[in-house]
């Protein structure tokens, strides 16, 4: 039974989930977490990782987690009394990623605003801090020759968006369903100074892509089964001689992704691996 944190403690907790196999199960875990009120969930190679503040329920958090996935293992444990108002920065650090480099603002003193991409932490996903982030970047300048249109599906903070616009895209479309990641997002474009050529839009990709293509290349950083829904509309919106990379995909899914592109057509140009993750860029055979 998990220690009680409701009146038992004035620490901080650090709760632990270790997902069953599987993409559906480790996202289906991190809903959970925030379902019951985790702010963010930091991947720790294979575990999710969060804090909760003193009076969280953790019966509750196991109970929610459990359900979502039966196979998970859960640890929990008191942490020192940290100030997380500040301590939380020392988690995120400045990532040089080929021409580029993403940065939170309290560290971009000095860096060429033309290759750095500022990011504000917050709710949406995509500070630079997770390997699906860096693959799909370390991928573009490969697709991306200037004047190019760019389509960014489940854009989160806009990362993606704001790195093709600083590579030298024309026009950059930034599609995101979840309504509290839009002002992240518009703001994150303002902060980079390219909100003339990245446009935010809210809404579920599948839908909205057709209404801005044709483009020449869609980035989609999202988990593999919905990557797999989208691909047959990623391939409509493509100007001939397009390209797509997709990441949000575990390594250990590659052989399903790799047979899944290869009956729809497509075939494989790059690809990048980092810890558990895989990114890949492709185009139409």
């Amino acid at each position: 039974m998990p220690e009680q944190a409701t009146g038992a403690s004035e620490r901080w907790i650090s709760v632990r989930v270790l997902p069953g196999a599987g993409a559906p199960a480790r996202e289906a875990c991190m809903a959970a977490l925030f379902e019951v009120g985790a702010q963010g969930v930091h991947e720790d190679g294979a575990s999710l990782v969060t804090h909760f503040p003193p009076g969280v329920d953790l019966e509750q958090v196991h109970r929610v987690v459990t359900e979502a996935d039966e196979l998970a293992t859960i640890e929990t444990s008191p942490v020192p009394d940290i100030d997380w108002s500040e301590a939380w920065k020392s988690r995120i650090g400045s990532h040089q990623l080929g021409a580029l480099t993403v940065t939170p603002p309290w560290l971009a003193e000095g860096m060429d605003p033309a290759t750095t991409i500022v990011i504000e932490p917050g709710m949406a996903f995509g500070t630079g801090e997770h390997p699906t982030t860096r693959g799909v970047v370390r991928l573009l300048p490969a697709r991306l020759a200037g004047g190019k249109t760019v389509a960014d599906l489940g854009a989160g903070s806009a990362v993606l968006a704001i790195a093709a616009a600083k590579l030298g895209a024309a026009r950059v479309y930034a599609i995101e369903l979840d309504g509290d990641a839009i002002p992240d997002a518009e703001q994150n474009v303002q902060r980079n100074g390219v909100a003339h050529r990245v446009h935010v839009f809210e809404g579920d990709a599948g839908a909205l892509l057709p209404l801005v293509a044709p483009v020449d290349i869609v980035l989609a950083n999202i988990i593999s089964s919905v990557l797999i829904e989208l691909m047959p509309v990623i391939g409509a919106a493509l100007r001939e001689g397009g390209s797509a990379i997709l990441s949000g995909i575990l390594l250990e899914e590659r052989e399903t992704l790799l047979a899944v592109l290869a009956v729809h057509g497509w075939t494989v140009l790059e690809e990048d691996a980092e810890d558990i993750w895989w990114s890949v860029s492709i185009a139409k055979a």
